[in-house]
């Protein structure tokens, strides 16, 4: 298969994942190439995501490290070929990378975690609110980067929709909830959309109150992606530049799963969220 200049962040996970079973059988680059027949710049090409490879291919790599783990190699071997052109690909030269990216691994996912300190989560957004959002951004944006942004926003909240959804948390904090972008109409719509979403039953609505005893977080608002094995986890970080970063080491899985945990236990259930919820609606 022909090399790529551009690999997506999927691309890049199965690279930097191959990469961490070699290095944990004690081989160099330079060694698994003797033993898979091919050249070290070919394994070099593979581990940065540039070289797409076979299933028939990575199985054989990972019996080269002496990886025994059979479920993390079916879900390596998911990953393989060549770059799957889903829908999120028509934005690539629109949007930045990173939020192509976002789409993708959304799309993959098998289960979802978001926390939010300022902001709806993205995929319980109203078109009013999501369009609010994009209209304050600093500095502003041109009316079509705007549409753009919308567009690639209404289309990931799809994955919500599926025949077969994964379930999927949302935690938020009041001052989220507070937040009056577009006006008093946008933000209830919002907020009654953010109940209908509530009870869907493969979706979890939690809000920490501001009298919470505790706040377990900086306030930067992370999504927890799941994989088809923990091993192959993500977290997605918002960044002051509006941009996304992309963790994945296990230490930072780790902690965002504890930070997670300790948010979900200081916030209302899910049937206090939706009451807290309501009496907002009605002080509007």
């Amino acid at each position: 298969m022909p090399p790529t200049n551009s690999p997506t962040l999927r691309q890049r996970r199965l690279g930097a994942e191959l990469r961490k079973l070699r290095e944990r059988s004690g081989l160099t680059a330079t060694a698994a190439a003797g033993l898979l027949g091919v050249n070290q710049a070919r394994i070099s090409m593979i581990e940065t995501g540039r070289t797409p490879i076979s299933a028939d291919r990575l199985r054989s790599m990972a019996h080269a490290y002496d990886c025994s783990d059979e479920q993390l190699i079916d879900a390596l071997a998911s990953m393989t070929g060549r770059r799957a052109r889903g829908w999120w690909e028509e934005y690539r030269d629109h949007l930045p990378a990173a939020l192509v990216d976002l789409a993708e691994l959304e799309h993959h996912a098998s289960g979802l975690r978001v926390a939010l300190a300022m902001h709806i989560p993205a995929l319980l957004q109203t078109t009013d609110h999501a369009r609010a959002l994009f209209r304050a951004v600093v500095p502003a944006m041109r009316q079509y980067e705007i549409e753009h942004r919308l567009a690639h926003r209404m289309k990931r909240q799809a994955i919500l929709d599926r025949e077969e959804p994964f379930p999927y948390e949302a935690i938020i904090h009041e001052s989220a909830l507070r937040m009056g972008f577009g006006g008093a109409d946008v933000r209830r719509g919002q907020l009654k959309h953010l109940l209908d979403m509530s009870e869907v039953p493969y979706i979890t609505v939690r809000v920490i109150p501001f009298d919470a005893e505790y706040y377990p977080s900086t306030g930067q608002s992370f999504d927890y992606v799941e994989g088809p094995v923990p091993q192959l986890d993500t977290v997605q970080l918002d960044t002051h530049h509006g941009g996304c970063g992309f963790l994945d080491a296990e230490a930072q899985l780790s902690k965002y799963r504890a930070v997670l945990d300790h948010m979900e236990a200081c916030s209302l259930d899910p049937a206090e969220s939706r009451s807290f919820i309501q009496n907002l609606v009605r002080d509007i």
